[in-house]
């Protein structure tokens, strides 16, 4: 009878996780969504009313620029606004462990016991962490705001990526315009594909069905182009 012994448990090995809390991700993601959704909408609507030509072109391209321009501007003032909140919340509590350490320190035991600690060790933790008073604001306003001081979002990095993220994806539905299409088609089957491919990659990202992403984005572009599309056929409005 052979007795297996376990393995005994290595600390080099260990998981790791993404970056969740950079400043890109999202403003990139929804950028990119954005303007493929509402460039090829907005083009649809145009070619649905006036047929395509030098109307789609000059409508696309400043759906683009415009479009582009509005998320970044959109962007920067959003987390401009999100990071000061913080740095002003950050201040208040920096203040506070100046003038009453005591207590602070009191309301971290209070959290670790809340979290399960004993009352003794609960002291002993927040007295540690509270030896440094650097190190404790950090504690303090992770624990307390959920965020971390060190690592707070770039308005810069969101607004440049919103940009560059939606410029991109408007351009799909515009460029068979640029190289002398004369239909819809082209545009909307890259456009379609680009969204699915979107979809998809999203979803991977986010760990989810990666079909079911680029599915449900397709159908949401598609239902936006139809509709600007059969709005503009209606219309008849005559674009010059």
């Amino acid at each position: 009878m052979t007795i297996e012994l376990a393995r005994p448990y290595s600390p080099e090995k260990h998981h790791s996780h993404r970056d969740v809390t950079g400043g890109w991700l999202r403003p990139a993601v929804f950028g990119a969504m954005d303007g493929l959704v509402s460039n090829v909408a907005l083009i649809a609507g145009v070619v649905g009313a006036a047929g395509a030509g030098r109307g789609a072109v000059l409508a696309g391209f400043a759906g683009l620029v415009a479009g582009a321009c509005s998320m970044a501007a959109g962007e920067y003032t959003s987390v401009r606004s999100q990071t000061e909140l913080m740095r002003a919340e950050i201040a208040v509590e920096r203040r506070e462990l100046a003038r009453n350490p005591d207590g602070e320190r009191a309301e971290l035991a209070a959290l670790y016991r809340s979290r399960g600690l004993d009352a003794d060790l609960a002291r002993r933790v927040a007295e540690g962490l509270s030896a440094d008073p650097e190190q404790a604001l950090r504690v303090h306003v992770r624990e307390e705001l959920g965020v971390d001081p060190d690592d707070l979002p770039s308005p810069y990095l969101a607004a440049g990526s919103s940009f560059l993220a939606f410029a991109a994806g408007a351009l799909v539905p515009l460029a068979p315009f640029l190289f002398g299409a004369s239909g819809l088609f082209l545009a909307l089957a890259l456009s379609m594909v680009a969204l699915f491919g979107f979809g998809a990659a999203v979803a991977v990202m986010t760990a989810r069905p990666w079909w079911l992403g680029g599915l449900r984005q397709l159908g949401l572009g598609a239902a936006a182009a139809a509709a600007t599309f059969g709005l503009g056929h209606l219309l008849g409005v005559a674009v010059s």
